[in-house]
């Protein structure tokens, strides 16, 4: 992104320049999914009201796009050309900021894909086709039926959405979470025998799995069921075995420091004060 500001300066578009170092946490996240390939990416803006703006949608949709070849990396992302456009990706950005006046930034991507199945998506908080507030790709495998299958990831994308897990078993957690969550349980606990101790965080980790692991957790659509369960009966419906092998779920602004503004001062600096 720097190299391609140093060009827009270079052009005449400085504006772009100096609007690239404030806080952008608002925007779009966007999914596209083009067969056995989904991809999810977050575009940030300064404002909400910007993130409903025709012209910045349009590009999110186009980035959304380029990002189903950018295999999850972000940078590569930025350097891909934007058809119909002379520009890539970078360039293209920092061009609308220079237009609207706000600071934008591609801040983050991810894909996934299957070998034999599908890709399923769901989007929260639409404000556009395929972009809002929360985006979700989940990876499906299985040679049975596309459109039982289909369905299905769709369901099961709308229940990471809601559920937000961890991972998708305990196994996967990172060991950091886990200590994290020992440590608390033992806190809690302080005092008790060390084999009574070590039973009660036991079942304490277990109780985490349930309620944060993708494949343990009871399923938003059906709470009689685990979402294991849940993919058993996928796989009656498809005429085939079901393996959910990896999500991804964006929300937008996750671990932006946001400034917390200075209303009066603002309304101020606007009047010339």
């Amino acid at each position: 992104m720097e190299a391609a500001i140093d060009r827009l300066r270079a052009k005449g578009l400085a504006k772009a320049a100096k609007k690239s170092t404030r806080i952008a946490a608002e925007g779009l996240v966007a999914v596209a999914v083009d067969g056995t390939t989904g991809a999810v990416v977050e575009v940030n803006s300064e404002t909400d009201f910007v993130a409903r703006n025709d012209k910045f949608q349009a590009m999110v949709g186009e980035v959304s796009k380029l990002a189903l070849a950018a295999g999850g990396d972000t940078e590569k992302l930025k350097t891909m050309h934007v058809p119909g456009s002379p520009h890539a990706v970078a360039e293209y950005v920092a061009e609308l900021v220079a237009a609207i006046g706000e600071n934008m930034t591609v801040r983050r991507t991810a894909a996934l894909s299957v070998t034999d199945g599908v890709i399923g998506s769901y989007v929260h908080n639409q404000a556009a086709p395929g972009m809002g507030k929360i985006g979700v790709i989940v990876a499906v495998e299985s040679a049975g039926d596309k459109a039982a299958l289909a369905e299905f990831g769709r369901m099961l994308a709308m229940h990471i959405a809601a559920t937000n897990p961890v991972a998708l078993t305990l196994e996967q957690v990172p060991q950091d979470v886990l200590a994290r969550e020992s440590a608390i349980l033992e806190e809690k606990n302080a005092g008790k025998p060390a084999n009574v101790l070590e039973k009660i965080v036991a079942s304490g980790l277990k109780t985490f799995g349930k309620e944060n692991c993708l494949l343990e957790q009871a399923y938003v659509h059906d709470g009689s069921k685990t979402v294991t369960q849940a993919i058993a009966d996928a796989a009656k419906a498809a005429g085939a075995d079901v393996k959910v092998t990896g999500y991804v779920r964006m929300l937008l602004g996750e671990g932006i420091e946001k400034k917390e503004d200075d209303f009066a001062a603002e309304v101020a600096k606007m009047s010339g004060n």
